[in-house]
């Protein structure tokens, strides 16, 4: 295999032909890029044969599950990139349209080591991206990332014999079944379903008529223009809408998914939107009452509820604050053993006995009917109600280009260490640490804090902020760490602010 190039001009003889991948788009845990201007379709067939590569080098069965989401181009990429793995000698099993999660349980129902998914998840039309993984519920991590960006820059991808196609019928309706099992609701529940005309239009409705709720639609008609907005359940603008469904209709509470269906956002009944890692801490909660003793993982992006909570205190429940990222994540939960993971943006990890331990939006709904099932007398907002209070931003995050944000993070992370070390006060109280694992986290004497991160997936910086105290004071933490990136000229305006 020849080396790709690296840029990619669309309506040349050589965009029809040869390979082109801009480097940018191999990131953390996944691969992201913008079609056609940063990848062609035959770069996307070198990804295949990379990846196939990467399969053979580590012995790994050459059989894989590959899907992709609903969004126009999505069909045309997956077909290139099965092409590639086609070369490489492996046996592709296609199961069509799917969630990110579909595709994780098709590994299991298949059983097939390794899974491909075709999809730009929450990003915006002209994004596009696959999530793979070899190690059930695994998927890649920077290791494997970085691997698998050496074969296929460096042109290392090997031809083998053995290549297969097949399509596989119903693993729709088995991941349908697996997801309801044998529940029913025992309460009335009146939901609205928000799916933003993604791809979860086509499983959340009729997942919900299956468990016995009725649903309130929102958007459920598939759409790849996504005509109303983005289906990102962490964007304000989509917990907004569904804030005023719930206000409309007199819903018990909203339930949001994202493009490719591996996050979940919830508004209660009284239109209030609950950040995800909140509701992490409702599930937590009504969990370790179930399973004593219980680890949750929390993303660094995360309430420090998890930590505090008296409620999770007495049912011996422990936390574990680790790196944001479903990989990061997925990792972690099996690592440690841990009952479940949460990640403020919506991705939460429910391992066995609850689930497999890979994220999935349309699980979380399913534990979280169950939950309100378990607590017939008390609706989501005496559920939220019942949580210490806190006040905490949305996840906002500053443009920073994704050749300059980790150095520009670098000096940031280092600015803040420094001004702890130096005795120096944020948000006028003391520092009692800064945690670096992901980022900085800067924590205060009473346990408020800020993040300031790079974003894995898109040209951003990350930042949230959180105080035990008061709005004022999360504001004011939100000042002082804008006040710090802001002396770096390559940060740019924010998708969202307070």
């Amino acid at each position: 295999m020849t080396k790709p190039l690296s840029k990619v001009t669309p309506n040349t003889w050589e965009f029809l032909r040869d390979p082109m991948i801009a480097p940018t788009g191999f990131r953390e845990y996944d691969a992201r890029w913008k079609y056609p201007d940063e990848i062609n379709l035959p770069g996307m067939t070198a990804l295949g044969l990379g990846l196939g590569t990467q399969m053979r080098r580590r012995g790994i069965d050459p059989v894989i599950a590959v899907g992709n989401d609903y969004r126009d181009y999505s069909l045309s990429i997956k077909q290139a990139l099965i092409l590639g793995l086609m070369q490489a000698g492996i046996r592709v099993k296609d199961i069509g349209p799917a969630l990110s999660p579909m595709a994780y349980f098709a590994q299991f129902h298949l059983d097939a080591p390794a899974v491909a998914m075709v999809t730009a998840s929450h990003n915006p039309n002209g994004w596009t991206g696959v999530k793979m993984g070899f190690e059930r519920p695994l998927t890649h991590g920077p290791d494997e990332m970085a691997e698998l960006r050496d074969i296929v820059l460096n042109g290392e991808g090997q031809p083998a014999p053995g290549g297969a196609y097949e399509f596989v019928d119903g693993v729709k309706e088995a991941y349908l079944d697996d997801l309801v099992g044998d529940f029913r609701m025992t309460r009335n529940l009146r939901v609205v379903c928000a799916t933003g005309n993604g791809t979860a239009s086509a499983f959340a409705p009729e997942l919900f008529e299956r468990l016995g709720v009725e649903v309130i639609p929102s958007h459920n008609r598939l759409d790849y223009t996504f005509p109303h907005y983005n289906p990102n359940p962490e964007a304000m603008e989509m917990l907004h809408d569904m804030a005023a469904s719930v206000r409309e209709t007199g819903a018990d509470f909203a339930l949001g998914f994202d493009g490719d269906g591996d996050r979940c956002g919830v508004v209660d009944d009284e239109g209030e939107e609950i950040f995800a890692d909140k509701v992490g801490v409702i599930m937590a909660r009504d969990l370790s009452r179930l399973h004593r003793g219980a680890t949750f993982v929390a993303d660094v992006k995360s309430t420090g509820l998890f930590a505090s909570d008296p409620e999770l205190q007495k049912n011996g429940a422990k936390a574990d604050y680790w790196k944001t990222g479903h990989s990061h994540m997925k990792r972690r939960v099996k690592e440690i053993g841990a009952l479940a993971g949460f990640e403020k943006s919506g991705h939460y990890f429910l391992a066995a006995p609850i689930g497999r331990g890979y994220d999935c939006g349309l699980r979380v709904a399913v534990e979280i009917c169950k939950l309100m099932d378990r607590n017939p007398d008390k609706s989501m907002s005496d559920l939220r109600r019942a949580l210490p209070r806190t006040w905490a931003t949305p996840t906002m995050s500053p443009y920073a280009a994704d050749s300059e944000k980790y150095d520009i993070l670098a000096r940031i992370v280092e600015k803040l260490v420094a001004r702890h070390e130096a005795g120096e006060k944020l948000a006028g109280r003391p520092i009692a640490q800064v945690v670096t694992v992901n980022g900085a986290r800067v924590i205060l004497d009473n346990g408020s804090w800020g993040l300031v991160r790079a974003s894995s997936n898109t040209p951003n910086l990350v930042v949230v902020c959180e105080s035990s105290e008061s709005e004022e004071e999360m504001r004011a933490i939100f000042h002082d760490i804008d006040t710090v990136i802001r002396t770096e000229p390559g940060v740019g305006a924010y998708d969202q602010t307070i």
